[in-house]
């Protein structure tokens, strides 16, 4: 699968492109994020423990924490309580919100992280956006290196740690999880509580497999009710 179905363009991010390839997989940028930062390193002369590249029109909670190495893009907001580990990007007016963490993931223009996320080596889409709790898993049960099952069979990612990647204006639901190796095309959606694993094309959508069945419960006693009120 080529990035250009999930990534036509990097927006304010076109100028990271060399180390972004739009004709390779998704998950081979992954092992860039790292040198594009370098790079800019490099190239200002800083120190590695200069590696926290700011714009002056982000918006950081004091009680944030950025350790980088780091981009955080004009119009940013990085909310309380976050924690943005090493090797993250993030292109204009990207949202990482309150109580969220993530590490050596991209983020493309305007994608948001809203409360208490986990994003662990994922890339976002423009417009991309994840719902309160939603998790980004990034590593398997058993260890083993994480396998993509696409449309056209599995594909090894020879990645131990890999996340999701979120097409553009992609969305998922409060508290789902997409488990790693997860691709959702341009405007898929996963709901709400819903965990998810493999490809969902784009404009597609997952939702529960079944409605919450509804009953009264059971007690010790053998009642209905605690206070005595009838079936």
């Amino acid at each position: 699968m080529n990035s250009d179905l999930l990534f036509p363009s990097l927006g304010s991010l076109e100028d990271l492109r060399p180390h972004f390839p739009s004709t390779l997989c998704p998950w081979t940028w992954l092992t860039s994020i790292a040198a594009a930062l370098r790079e800019m390193e490099n190239s200002l002369g800083l120190s590695d423990t200069e590696m926290l590249f700011v714009h002056h029109s982000a918006q950081v909670d004091p009680s944030a924490r950025i350790a980088g190495p780091a981009l955080i893009g004009p119009g940013c907001r990085i909310g309380p309580g976050a924690f943005v580990r090493e090797n993250v990007i993030c292109g204009n007016y990207c949202t990482i919100g309150h109580g969220c963490e993530v590490k050596n993931s991209l983020l493309l223009d305007g994608a948001t992280v809203a409360h208490r996320n986990y994003v662990g080596d994922s890339i976002l889409g423009r417009g991309a956006h994840l719902g309160a709790g939603a998790v980004l898993a990034n590593l398997r049960l058993d260890g083993e290196n994480v396998r993509f099952q696409g449309p056209d069979g599995p594909e090894p990612t020879e990645l131990r740690k890999c996340g999701s990647f979120l097409g553009d204006d992609a969305q998922v639901g409060c508290n789902a999880v997409l488990h790693p190796g997860t691709v959702l095309g341009q405007r898929a959606w996963v709901h709400a509580t819903v965990a998810f694993s493999g490809y969902l094309a784009a404009k597609c959508e997952a939702v529960p497999a079944k409605s919450p069945v509804l009953r009264l419960r059971k007690f010790p006693d053998g009642t209905t009710s605690r206070d005595g009120v009838g079936e």
